[in-house]
């Protein structure tokens, strides 16, 4: 497949998904903001496994120490991320609110209203927290998301999409 075929793919798709979730109510995203969470505790030991494969694969391409640092999940960092996501679900659900409202002499009101962008698209290097973050951060603000891995194809993004 040829890499613009495949953006149009992705991108159709993360359209569709967006037309979704500009309907999908509050409690709903609540729920699977919670399934990501389960699904991650499930699947801690997996994760310390396939991290532990990560390592060891970039030690071998002469990663730096940083960048191997970016691709440490250990079991601090897995609570850091069941703790961002816990912190994400109790935020208010920010679509279709209200701001600066007023009305005209007419009766027309006039305000600001959060709606979803729609698609956000997303580059970075192979990070697992921010993978977690930006997926819980669009869900909840009613926008898909299209991430894409700079350098790296660590065995963690694959468990995680």
């Amino acid at each position: 497949m040829k890499l613009s075929e495949y953006m149009l793919s992705v991108g159709t798709k993360a359209r569709a998904a967006a037309d979704e979730l500009l309907k999908t109510p509050s409690d709903k995203k609540n729920l699977a903001l919670s399934a990501i969470r389960n699904s991650i505790i499930e699947n801690k030991t997996k994760l310390l496994t396939a991290t532990d494969i990560d390592l060891n694969v970039g030690e071998k391409k002469g990663l730096d120490d940083a960048s191997l640092d970016r691709l440490r999940l250990t079991e601090n960092s897995i609570d850091m991320i069941l703790h961002g996501l816990n912190q994400i679900e109790a935020l208010p659900d920010p679509i279709g609110n209200m701001e600066q409202v007023s009305y005209r002499p007419n009766g027309l009101q006039i305000g600001r209203m959060r709606v979803p962008i729609g698609v956000i698209g997303i580059i970075y290097e192979s990070r697992p927290n921010v993978t977690v973050d930006a997926a819980a951060l669009c869900l909840k603000s009613g926008n898909s998301v299209s991430s894409f891995f700079a350098n790296s194809k660590s065995k963690k993004s694959s468990i995680t999409q």
